[in-house]
C-alpha cells in the first residue's frame, strides 16, 4: 500500500469556524494525520492567531457572524507575513458565484460542507505541497537574482579593469617607441661613423643591440595592435571577403615572390565585419603559412562554406604542421613553438587573430591538414538579409 507523505512538525493549520462541532470534527481529523491545529471561532480571532502562529494553511468558514470569511481572507492577504499562506474556504454554499467570490478574495480552493474527511486531507496536502514548492522556487529565484547581480558587478569591474589595462598598454607602448627609435638610430650612427675604430667584436655587439631594439619595436607594435582590437575597431558592416584577401595578398606580395608561394582562393562571400581588422587577420594567417613552410614552396588554399548563421573560412597550407598537443597553446600571447633563430616573430600574431575573430562573434581553431601542414578555420557572421540586399544594390 502507498505510504502517506510525512508531515513536517512545523506545519500548523489554522481552522476557523463559528460552530464548535465543525471545529472539533475538522481539527480532530487533521490531528490524527500528524498536523498541528490551531482553532478560531471568528474573523477577528482568526487574524490575531494567524499573526501569532504563522500557519502553513488556513481552513476558513464563509458564513460567520461579524466579519465573514471573504472579508477575513482579504484582511489576511493584506498582512505581509500572511500574504502567501494558502486559504481554503469551507461552506455549504457551493454555487459558482460563491466560489468566484472566494477566489477573488484570495482563496486557492473550496471545500464543500459537510466536509468529507478524505477529500479535505487530500486538498490540504496538495496545497501544502504547492506552497512548499512556491517557497522553494521563490528562494531559488532570490539566489539566482543575487548571483546575477554579483556577476553583473564582476562583469562591470572586469570591463573597467580591461579598459584601464588597454589604456595603460597603449600609453606604455606608445611612450616606449621614441626611446627605442633613438637607441637604434644612434647605435647605427656609431657603427657607420666609427666602423674603422671598432674590431669585429665591437661591430658584432652593436649588431646585437640594434637587432634587439628592432625586435622590441616589433613587439611594441604588435602589442599596440592587440590592445586596439577592442577599442579602435570600427562597427561591423557588410564586407566583401574577396577584397579582404586581395588586399592581404597585395601587402604580402614580396614575401610571396621570395618564397615562390602559390595561393589558391575559392569563391568568398560577403560577411559582417571590420574590413581593416579582417585584412589583418587574413594577412597574419597567410604570413604564418609562408613563414612556417617545409622543404617545398608554400601552397595555400583559402576556402569558405556555410555554417549555420555563420561562414566558416579555411586557410590550408602544406607547412611544417602543428602537433595536436599545441593546438590551443599557439593562440596564447607570447607562446612560441620554435626558437626565434629558426622562425622570427613576436609570438603575438595568432593571439591577435583570435582576438579579432572573437570580437566579430566567431571562433578560431587549427586542425591538421589532410596531406600534411595545418588548416586554420574561423567563423564570421553572415550579412543579415536586408543589409545583404542593400550591399548588392550598391555594388550594381
Amino acid at each position: 500500500m502507498p505510504t502517506e507523505p510525512a508531515v513536517p512538525a512545523d506545519e500548523t493549520i489554522l481552522v476557523v469556524d463559528d460552530v464548535p462541532a465543525n471545529l472539533e470534527l475538522v481539527a480532530g481529523h487533521l490531528e490524527q494525520h500528524g498536523f498541528r491545529v490551531v482553532v478560531a471561532q471568528g474573523g477577528d480571532e482568526a487574524l490575531a492567531r494567524a499573526l501569532l502562529v504563522r500557519p502553513a494553511l488556513v481552513l476558513l468558514d464563509v458564513m460567520m457572524p461579524g466579519i465573514d470569511g471573504f472579508e477575513t481572507c482579504r484582511r489576511l492577504k493584506t498582512q505581509p507575513a500572511l500574504r502567501d499562506v494558502p486559504v481554503l474556504f469551507m461552506s455549504a454554499r457551493a454555487d459558482t458565484g460563491n466560489k468566484l467570490s472566494g477566489f477573488e478574495a484570495g482563496a486557492v480552493d473550496y471545500v464543500t460542507k459537510p466536509v468529507d474527511s478524505a477529500e479535505l486531507l487530500a486538498r490540504v496536502r496538495t496545497h501544502l505541497a504547492l506552497a512548499a514548492l512556491q517557497r522553494q522556487l521563490a528562494a531559488q529565484n532570490r539566489l539566482l537574482q543575487q548571483e546575477i547581480q554579483a556577476r553583473e558587478r564582476a562583469q562591470a569591474a572586469l570591463q573597467r579593469s580591461n579598459a584601464e589595462l588597454e589604456q595603460l598598454a597603449y600609453a606604455a607602448s606608445h611612450d616606449m617607441q621614441e626611446p627605442l627609435r633613438m637607441i637604434a638610430s644612434y647605435l647605427q650612427l656609431v657603427e657607420r661613423r666609427y666602423a674603422d675604430r671598432l674590431d669585429d667584436d665591437g661591430r658584432e655587439f652593436i649588431g646585437y643591440a640594434v637587432d634587439g631594439a628592432k625586435r622590441m619595436q616589433a613587439l611594441i607594435n604588435d602589442m599596440l595592435a592587440y590592445s586596439r582590437v577592442g577599442t579602435k575597431g570600427h562597427p561591423p558592416v557588410p564586407v566583401e571577403s574577396a577584397k579582404v584577401v586581395k588586399t592581404a595578398l597585395s601587402n604580402l606580395q614580396l614575401a610571396i615572390e621570395e618564397s615562390h608561394a602559390q595561393i589558391e582562393c575559392g569563391a568568398l562571400p560577403c560577411v559582417m565585419g571590420d574590413a581593416g581588422q579582417l585584412v589583418q587577420l587574413v594577412q597574419n594567417l597567410l604570413s604564418n603559412a609562408i613563414k612556417f613552410r617545409g622543404t617545398q614552396p608554400p601552397r595555400v588554399r583559402i576556402g569558405c562554406e556555410a555554417d549555420g548563421e555563420n561562414w566558416r573560412f579555411e586557410v590550408q597550407d602544406n607547412g611544417i604542421g602543428i602537433a595536436p598537443d599545441y593546438a590551443e597553446r599557439i593562440f596564447v600571447m607570447f607562446q612560441r613553438l620554435h626558437p626565434r633563430s629558426a622562425y622570427p616573430g613576436t609570438g603575438i600574431g595568432l593571439a591577435l587573430c583570435k582576438r579579432i575573430v572573437e570580437r566579430h562573434g566567431g571562433r578560431l581553431w587549427v586542425e591538421p591538414a589532410p596531406a600534411g601542414g595545418s588548416t586554420f578555420k574561423f567563423t564570421l557572421p553572415r550579412v543579415p538579409a536586408p543589409e545583404a540586399e542593400s550591399a548588392a544594390e550598391a555594388g550594381r
